[in-house]
């Protein structure tokens, strides 16, 4: 069996969020916070070892307090998330364990993700080394000028809007990030593009939604209703109390 570590980044602004005693993954969420809904659908999964949660040096002291004790029970380890997005990324790679044969990204803010998505795309990026989930482009779409003014209607044909988890062979992910010399990316995918490496993209669902803002948490917890809830670690559930996120 193939070993996976995921990588969830956590260290963003939150710009579009809004909420000032919140960012966007440490926000409750039916109970709990938004990056422990994201964690737990890996955690318990046997071919996941190791879970790399980034977060800013400067919500790392509130983030101890908060949720040091999730930490301690569910093994996840911290990393210090850097000034872009692929920086932090860079930064939990390092901490990747050598025996790892695949990572995984998975957005912490992105907590309605089902096993069985988790489990397609696994399955692809073991076939082919890099595997994405995604969702084809239905609406239609408009190339807007800083005006507002619409410039084009762009042709949806083969376009499909990008999700995690992004999955990659862990040389092929660290060959990709070691040639990136310092360009601000959205996405992994987009660097092993830059190798001239193949991306399967694995059809994956709407209600794989991404916190952004506070539309979107309530939309969330009207998703989490209708998915498979993932059994517990061990033998209670390491999110019950409520007391660790307040």
């Amino acid at each position: 069996m193939s070993t996976f570590a995921v990588i969830m980044p956590a260290a963003g602004k939150s710009r579009r969020f809004h909420d000032k005693h919140y960012k966007k993954p440490f926000v409750p969420l039916a109970g709990r916070a938004v990056w422990l809904h994201s964690a737990e659908r890996f955690l318990n999964r046997p071919d996941v070892k190791q879970v790399v949660l980034v977060v800013a040096d400067e919500d790392r002291e509130e983030f101890n307090r908060k949720f040091g004790a999730n930490i301690a029970i569910l093994d996840v380890d911290v990393c210090s998330g850097g000034v872009e997005r692929a920086d932090s990324i860079e930064n939990a790679l390092a901490m990747v364990k050598s025996d790892i044969d695949f990572v995984a990204v998975h957005d912490a803010a992105r907590p309605c993700v089902a096993e069985k998505w988790i489990d397609q795309v696994f399955a692809a990026a073991e076939k082919n080394g890099a595997a994405l989930l995604a969702t084809p482009v239905a609406g239609t779409l408009k190339r807007v000028g800083s005006n507002k003014q619409i410039e084009a209607t762009v042709d949806r044909q083969n376009l499909w809007e990008a999700q995690t988890p992004q999955v990659f062979r862990r040389e092929l992910l660290a060959k990709a990030y070691a040639a990136r010399a310092g360009k601000a990316v959205t996405d992994d995918a987009t660097l092993v593009e830059q190798l001239g490496e193949p991306v399967t993209i694995v059809e994956g669902s709407p209600l794989n939604l991404k916190i952004t803002t506070r539309d979107d948490l309530r939309l969330a917890e009207q998703v989490l209703k209708v998915l498979p809830r993932p059994k517990a670690k061990g033998s209670s559930h390491p999110f019950a109390d409520d007391d660790l996120w307040r």
